[in-house]
């Protein structure tokens, strides 16, 4: 019988701003979170991840490697961030120099169980629940669907 590897969830090699609030069990590692955030249960925030003072990260969210994001921002229930495009076509299988980054701006909204690939996010943006975004977002706004597009009628 070959023995088990228990990696156990917890807390560790956290760097953490001022009345952080996290509401466990959580996974948190190697991750940098800013002033006043909070962190919902059964969330997972892994290595080199960066979140900015006041942001709000709802239950059930998943924040891969290579992941930034600013101030002010609200991440919903199960959000998901992507770091291997599988550009090889298949998974990058710990191949991490395959991966690509995230980065979000100051007062992005996410709404629930998004999907956010390696890509790029203006400031003000506001992507919808369930919105898979595939591509820069350059201008604020709304967008929603898969692919995530800008909704009409908003004003930027």
């Amino acid at each position: 019988m070959t023995a088990a590897i228990f990696n156990r969830i917890g807390v560790r090699d956290v760097t953490f701003g001022a009345r952080v609030t996290i509401v466990e069990p959580c996974n948190l590692y190697g991750c940098e979170i800013g002033d006043d955030c909070f962190i919902g249960p059964f969330t997972e925030i892994q290595g080199t991840v960066r979140i900015g003072a006041r942001t709000r990260v709802q239950s059930h969210s998943f924040i891969c490697e290579l992941v930034s994001i600013g101030e002010d921002c609200f991440i919903g229930h199960g959000a998901m961030f992507i770091n291997d495009t599988f550009s090889t076509g298949g998974p990058a299988r710990g191949r991490k120099h395959l991966w690509r980054s995230t980065v979000i701006g100051d007062r992005v909204s996410i709404g629930s169980n998004a999907t956010i690939l390696p890509i790029r996010i203006c400031d003000d943006a506001i992507i919808g629940a369930g919105a898979v975004v595939t591509k820069d977002i350059v201008a604020p706004g709304v967008y929603a669907g898969n692919p995530a597009r800008k909704l009409l009628g908003q004003k930027n």
